[in-house]
């Protein structure tokens, strides 16, 4: 097994926790934090900080403190030269005192995207260059189960962009089995986007999926014989936000699309178009940034 696709796990660690990063953090990589919330906790902050000095404090690149006073509050800030930066305040709070969490830190290029148990919660621009950051701090009345490092094995996209629309032959036809994989970034100010598979020879849209920023709804529908059908809606978590970065799944089964985004499922779609091996077209229209499309 190539040493890059390792995945360092830390479990039951003395809290506070000061351990250092031994590779550092690269584009794509994940810490993922698993943990709980004691009854009376107040407050816990997990730390990416350029060294473990105390005195004089190492700077902290990124400082991610839930506050669970009144309505709770999470602090996001940067203390640089022992000095802290403008906080960013997300008054959205994802932790329960007495319940389980699951934080996933995805690194960036240009930002941390955090969710919490597999919903996504803020982005934080770097700050610090993403190079300084070689230890990772746990303080605070947190309890956690394990620490994970998870490097993506060179998979992230360079950074350059394809055009949008995009529209491009599927490099074979759709059967059981396949998959398309759309890796992008939600634009700041996005109203919607649109991923359609459909046939060469007709104007049929088998599989159209519509999720919309503004009303925070997923549409799904097929366009067949000069028509659309009835619109899917239902979904537990609308997956993407203004900003974010995404990897978006279409997995193809016998009766059914599978689709999930940054690795978790989100929703099925039954066959409406049933001849799947005329489907060679995929389409991606609206408010994104495309950085990757392959199939499979």
């Amino acid at each position: 097994m190539p040493l890059d696709q390792l995945q360092k796990i830390i479990h039951n660690p003395v809290i506070p926790y000061t351990g250092t990063i031994l590779s550092g953090l690269l584009p794509g990589e994940l810490v993922v934090i698993q943990g709980s919330v004691p009854d009376d906790s107040d407050r816990f902050q997990v730390d990416f900080q350029c060294g473990s000095s105390t005195k004089p404090r190492a700077d902290v690149a990124f400082h991610f403190n839930p506050r669970f006073k009144r309505s709770g509050s999470i602090i996001c800030n940067t203390l640089e030269k022992e000095r802290w930066g403008w906080e960013e305040i997300t008054y959205q709070m994802p932790f329960q005192k007495g319940k389980p969490f699951k934080i996933v830190f995805m690194v960036l290029k240009d930002k941390f995207q955090v969710s919490v148990n597999e919903k996504h919660l803020l982005l934080y621009n770097h700050r610090i260059k993403l190079e300084r950051i070689d230890t990772l701090g746990i303080y605070g009345k947190i309890q956690i189960q394990t620490i994970q490092f998870i490097s993506n094995n060179g998979e992230m996209p360079d950074g350059s962009q394809l055009v949008v629309p995009y529209i491009a032959r599927l490099n074979s036809a759709l059967r059981p089995g396949r998959t398309v994989a759309i890796k992008g970034e939600v634009n700041k100010n996005s109203n919607s986007f649109a991923v359609n598979l459909k046939s060469s020879d007709s104007k049929d849209i088998a599989l159209h999926l519509n999720p919309r920023m503004k009303t925070n709804v997923f549409v799904r529908n097929s366009y067949l014989s000069d028509s659309w059908g009835e619109e899917e809606k239902d979904v537990t978590n609308f997956p993407f936000s203004p900003g974010m970065y995404f990897e978006l799944l279409i997995f193809c089964d016998v009766h059914q699309y599978k689709v999930a985004v940054n690795g978790v499922h989100i929703l099925e779609y039954k066959h409406r178009f049933k001849q799947l091996e005329k489907i060679n077209i995929l389409e991606i229209t609206g408010d994104i940034q495309l950085l990757d499309v392959r199939s499979s």
